[in-house]
């Protein structure tokens, strides 16, 4: 496989668009139009709906996916040549862990080794998608069921808690927390978030969370708006603040995390796995 054209259907994947991988290779965006058909030619398949941004096709994600690793082992090759090489990593992680515990977790990773890493926020329960897309080559995620070409390694728990300011008690509190907690103001994550309606269906056997609900997609903020009486919410230990209260003590939420990464023998890829999973190993329960 031509690795040029390679490279142009990865840059039109990440940019989003023909205009945005022109700009980023420094070509035109008839070139990169010309190399997309080229390429599709070749394989005999669409791999791009034109779209904006532009959508991979079933087979445009398997071609990015081998496309990623082909490149991967080209930078390898060069490291071992003793080329000086950086090495691009693309990890799919959840937004607390990013928050609290992966970013050391990086720091172990050796610097000689001029890894690049490209972070992907996502939920938990859905950065498995950007690896069956080849939009990365490994994830923090809470599915353990192996994506097609992956291994996995079990990382631990991350345990939230449902936490609230002494005020906002004042306000909503009314009786036994599975009584009044359904009905109260909440602070989500995003719209993948349901780790509070999670909490709540324990509580009720069945009922949600409250639809009087602040969206908050970043996780130092959204403790702030807890903080700030807006809602509730579950908080991981990590992320505790000085006057929040715990609203049902002894109750709580364990999210199993685990390390997916396409099975490749790759010196970078391998580094940051270890060094995620001897993070994990202090950080996590």
């Amino acid at each position: 496989m031509d690795l040029d054209l390679v490279r142009t259907l990865l840059a039109v994947v990440d940019a989003g668009t023909f205009d945005a991988a022109a700009t980023n290779l420094h070509v035109t965006p008839s070139a990169v139009s010309q190399r997309i058909k080229a390429l599709e030619h070749r394989t005999g398949r669409v791999l791009l709906v034109r779209a904006r941004p532009v959508r991979l096709t079933p087979s445009g994600e398997v071609l990015v996916r081998y496309g990623r690793q082909l490149l991967a082992l080209d930078q390898d090759l060069d490291l071992a040549l003793g080329e000086d090489a950086v090495v691009r990593v693309p990890i799919a992680v959840n937004a607390d862990s990013l928050a609290t515990w992966f970013l050391p977790a990086l720091q172990r990773v050796p610097t000689q080794l001029k890894i690049s890493f490209d972070l992907h926020r996502e939920d938990q329960d859905h950065t498995t998608a950007l690896l069956r897309q080849g939009l990365v080559m490994a994830a923090v995620t809470s599915s353990r069921e192996p994506v097609a070409g992956c291994e996995v390694r079990k990382l631990g728990s991350i345990r939230y808690a449902a936490m609230a300011t002494r005020s906002y008690l004042d306000r909503y509190a009314n009786g036994p927390v599975k009584s009044w907690l359904p009905g109260a103001p909440v602070v989500v994550f995003d719209r993948n978030d349901d780790l509070q309606d999670r909490f709540v269906r324990t509580l009720t056997r069945g009922r949600g969370a409250s639809d009087h609900r602040h969206y908050v997609p970043s996780s130092e903020v959204y403790v702030r708006a807890i903080v700030a009486g807006l809602g509730w919410g579950m908080v991981p230990p990590q992320q505790l603040q000085e006057g929040l209260v715990d609203l049902a003590p002894g109750r709580t939420v364990d999210i199993p995390l685990y390390w997916q990464q396409w099975k490749l023998d790759s010196p970078a890829l391998t580094a940051v796995a270890d060094a995620v999973e001897q993070e994990a190993a202090q950080a996590l329960r």
